[in-house]
């Protein structure tokens, strides 16, 4: 028997795919894809549990596009290129990386390949769907816009991928979700993938798996090894910002993602840090998606050396050689920790997870963190002045985005609902859910005008007539006479 390591041509990938691969610097196939890539080519269902970083898209997307390629057609027509993979994602960004990947893997074959998220028009979405595509990748709230516009059909998909299935499924999104699995035919295969499964995500995801292979490449749940993982304790909130500043320039960090719970405080701090002399920027989901796209490739190129961010940002962002991340504030949900400092140490690269910390409620969020992976973090304490020196306060009256107080109460979740924190310890008072995030599907204002102006909506509402009775004289309405 041979010990030399496994490579994509062992697999029986198809020529073009193992060419593609070969041209994108792929040698070896990681864990998680020399156990899924087989199991997904022979047709069964998979829950695969991975570290993030580790290759799961790789793992799911290449025997799908090996399995469709007998199916392939060079036709221009559309009806030769209908949907028969969909792969569902639950924020824009991670769904437009997917599709980034897919495109590249699939270069050398006949299929289509084609995305929608929201945040943007509608409409150069609908050209490409209507041109035929056999990979569909989404969120879920856009499909279902498309669906209801008739831009595209899933009649005919065979195969269904749920990426961060963990948040896909949590019960909060799970009726969109639901209803796109009903538009499927029951004859086909599906594949969950994730860096987290809870037992009870598990037994829903049982429900309609057919007899699923379980496929761990690591205790689930727990942390890639390459992380360096430290915890730092302040005197108070008031002193993080200026840790932030710190850690950044004592380590010399090139590039670091600093994560923040709410929009508002993103924001802030990535202004904060600017005034401090540290290029910033922040992405959340008030930002439009073409500012987040920009902020994004500013980033991967290097010219943003610090990047606050929401939770849009940690599921799926691939970010090549990220030294480090920094938790500002430790996310509600320990499952989110994972995600975070996934976005460092990938691909088998060594980085570094800071968290800072102040009080009690830091320290009961740390200790869900602590029982979710099984770990003990030793606290070092780390003293820093409120204010860096230089800093100037600026006199101003709030900025918009400040003033309304409320709105900082929302946790930033983009095309999905919020995960809840599953902990057998007091829990500190949760911000309250954005409805826009947590209510049913709805067609969007976009999607709903776009099928009044084709003539297809059923349901718009007529013009609203004024009255032409008279108005009180109270209200002065009627004339004196």
């Amino acid at each position: 028997m041979s010990d030399s390591p496994l490579t994509f041509n062992d697999f029986g990938l198809a020529e073009p795919i193992v060419r593609a691969v070969t041209e994108l610097g792929y040698r070896e196939p990681t864990p998680i894809q020399e156990q899924a890539i087989p199991v997904v080519m022979s047709g069964k269902d998979v829950m695969g549990a991975a570290q993030t970083g580790t290759g799961k898209t790789a793992g799911f997307a290449l025997p799908i596009i090996h399995r469709l390629l007998p199916l392939a057609s060079s036709s221009t027509s559309p009806a030769r290129h209908p949907v028969r993979a969909l792969m569902l994602a639950p924020t824009r960004e991670l769904a437009d990386q997917i599709y980034q990947n897919v495109k590249e893997y699939a270069r050398h074959t006949p299929l289509r390949t084609a995305v929608v998220f929201g945040g943007v028009d509608m409409k150069p979405q609908t050209m490409a769907l209507r041109q035929g595509c056999e990979i569909l990748i989404a969120t879920p709230g856009r499909l279902l816009d498309h669906v209801e516009q008739k831009s595209t059909n899933l009649s005919q998909v065979q195969i269904l991928v749920l990426d961060e299935a963990d948040r896909m499924l949590d019960m909060g999104f799970l009726p969109d979700i639901q209803r796109i699995i009903n538009m499927l035919g029951k004859d086909r295969q599906s594949l969950m993938f994730s860096a987290t499964f809870s037992n009870e995500i598990r037994k829903l995801a049982e429900s309609f798996l057919d007899s699923p292979l379980l496929i761990e490449v690591a205790r689930r749940n727990a942390l890639a090894e390459n992380i360096t993982q430290t915890v730092y304790r302040v005197a108070s909130p008031e002193h993080k910002r200026a840790a932030v500043a710190k850690l950044v320039r004592d380590h010399s960090f090139a590039q670091v993602i600093v994560f923040s719970n709410t929009k508002i405080g993103a924001g802030r701090l990535a202004r904060q840090l600017e005034v401090d002399g540290l290029n910033a920027a922040a992405i959340h989901g008030d930002k439009s998606q073409q500012e987040r796209l920009k902020t994004l490739e500013d980033f991967k190129q290097g010219l943003i050396t610090v990047l606050v961010a929401t939770d849009v940002a940690a599921r799926g962002l691939d970010i090549a050689e990220l030294p480090a991340v920094i938790n500002y504030d430790l996310p509600y949900s320990p499952e989110d920790y994972v995600h975070r400092i996934g976005r460092t140490g990938r691909a088998g690269a060594s980085g570094m997870a800071l968290s800072l910390i102040t009080g009690s409620n830091d320290d009961r969020l740390l200790a869900d963190i602590e029982k979710l992976t099984k770990r003990k973090f030793a606290v070092e304490d780390m003293a820093v002045e409120a204010t860096l020196p230089g800093h100037r306060r600026e006199a101003r009256a709030p900025r918009d985005d400040e003033r309304p107080e409320r709105v900082e109460r929302y946790r930033d979740r983009d095309d999905s609902r919020p995960s809840r924190a599953r902990s057998s310890s007091p829990m500190p008072a949760r911000p309250a859910e954005d409805p826009f995030f947590s209510r049913p599907y709805e067609p969007s204002t976009e999607a709903l005008a776009e099928q009044v102006e084709s003539g297809q909506s059923k349901t718009a509402q007529p013009a609203v007539r004024r009255s032409t009775r008279p108005v009180p004289a109270l209200l002065g309405g009627f004339k004196r006479t």
